[in-house]
């Protein structure tokens, strides 16, 4: 049965007077004076105005609104200009489609140019992450932590218990187009104040994800690109001073004799291995037992500069592992620790240096110590590099040296045995039968 229509000449009392129909089907009263304008009346009483009119000799009806939202001259100059679209061969459904759509891209461009620049950051880890190495990775995480985690290394006297948030995250909560040099100027003069080297690297961290965003089309138009090039900017980076705290020759005794006595097997040997190796801290402390191959003698480091590396595993670091506990996967094992292993050896450190009157000496100066002290016994400064995992520096090195286990092996034992022998460590008279397995 066809919906049941009439004409007449609308008004808004005529409108409001007009009853619902007693049938299933809705009726539609035609306005005499914009002919392809209607009323729709349902069988519940609900009332809209139409468009009533045919596109290629094809009926078409599109509803304009509520009449109790839409004021009929509205409507009328909205069924002629439906008309017009027709007229000149436009859909008015497509129309209205592409309005909507429009409408909400404008919507989306005005959120997303609002959005904290966190999300940018987020989506520029994702894509670089495969790129870089995992502490790469882990110094963008850290830059941006919320912060708030109980302390799991040591705080300095009147320290909060709880971290800090990352560095970057204050300034990253704002829309990346407020991101200018004087907001950069300012964030890096508050935070090189609490926290120098953090800042320092936030700021180098900040300047290459603003790189990326300025080569990116969806971020090329909000990113201030030269929001870290400004000279103010830079005058505000802390003056990064380069550490000399390094292990003398003649300092070897005492430190070895008062971190053999520490009363945490785990820690010390931690402490003579990471001098004895010349390897990171955190390369040592995520030494798992998979990673020591007793048989052949040999240490996998997981490399921060080319994510894996193999060195020699010389007689007395082979000994100082093989008498530690093995709790669980870690070489350096922890009991207290929520992921057992070490977390924190610098406190006992520290307490085995101020008993030996030996002056402040951090973990990295044990690596340090390492590189300096295998100059006493002339050890070529390629091989040097290739165990401490260090990037090639020329190109030579670069492209034409890459030195098998066993060469390395034989510095590497010169290097050890040299060092106890300063530190007066009583080694097996045939370091060979005791350490080293010999290949051909």
């Amino acid at each position: 049965m066809a919906a049941q229509t009439q004409r007449i000449r609308l008004t808004v009392d005529r409108i409001r007077r007009l009853e619902p129909p007693t049938g299933k089907q809705a009726i539609y009263v035609f306005d005499d004076d914009q002919r392809h304008l209607a009323v729709r009346v349902t069988p519940a009483g609900a009332k809209s105005f139409v468009f009533a009119g045919k596109l290629n000799k094809v009926p078409l009806r599109i509803t304009i609104g509520d009449v109790m939202v839409w004021q009929l001259d509205d409507a009328r100059a909205e069924a002629r200009r439906l008309q017009t679209l027709i007229d000149q061969g436009i859909d008015p459904r497509q129309e209205k489609a592409e309005r909507i759509a429009a409408s909400e891209a404008k919507r989306e461009e005005a959120r997303r140019v609002e959005a904290p620049a966190l999300d940018a950051w987020n989506v520029y880890l994702e894509a670089r992450r495969s790129k870089w190495g995992e502490r790469t990775y882990a110094d963008h995480l850290a830059v941006t932590k919320a912060g708030g985690e109980v302390r799991t290394r040591g705080r300095r006297p009147g320290e909060s218990d709880r971290t800090l948030p990352g560095a970057l995250l204050p300034l990253l909560a704002e829309p990346l187009r407020s991101i200018d040099a004087e907001r950069v100027r300012a964030w890096l003069a508050d935070e090189a104040a609490k926290r120098p080297t953090h800042a320092a690297l936030a700021f180098r961290l900040l300047r290459a994800f603003l790189n990326w965003c300025a080569d990116r089309p969806a971020y090329s138009s909000q990113v201030q690109a030269d929001a870290c090039a400004s000279k103010l900017v830079r005058d505000e980076l802390p003056t990064k001073a380069a550490k000399d705290d390094c292990l003398q020759r003649e300092q070897l005794n005492l430190w070895f004799g008062h971190v053999r006595q520490i009363g945490n097997p785990v820690i010390s040997a931690y402490l003579q291995t990471a001098l004895l190796t010349g390897a990171r801290r955190e390369e040592v402390a995520g030494l798992q037992w998979t990673d020591v191959d007793f048989q052949w003698k040999s240490l996998t480091i997981r490399d921060k500069v080319e994510g894996e590396r193999t060195i020699p595993l010389t007689p007395y670091v082979a000994a100082l592992l093989a008498s530690l506990p093995r709790r669980n996967e870690w070489v350096f094992s922890s009991t207290s620790a929520e992921d057992g292993r070490l977390q924190e050896p610098r406190k006992a450190h520290n307490q085995a240096l101020a008993a030996a009157g030996l002056p402040s000496l951090s973990i990295h100066g044990l690596r340090r110590s390492f590189g300096t002290l295998a100059e006493w016994v002339e050890c070529p400064v390629g091989v040097v590099a290739q165990i401490q995992g260090h990037r090639p520096s020329a190109t030579a090195e670069k492209h034409y040296r890459r030195r098998p286990l066993d060469l390395l092996r034989m510095w590497h034992m010169k290097i050890e045995t040299w060092i106890l022998e300063q530190a007066g460590i009583e080694q097996p008279a045939d370091q060979l039968a005791q350490g080293l397995r010999v290949v051909g």
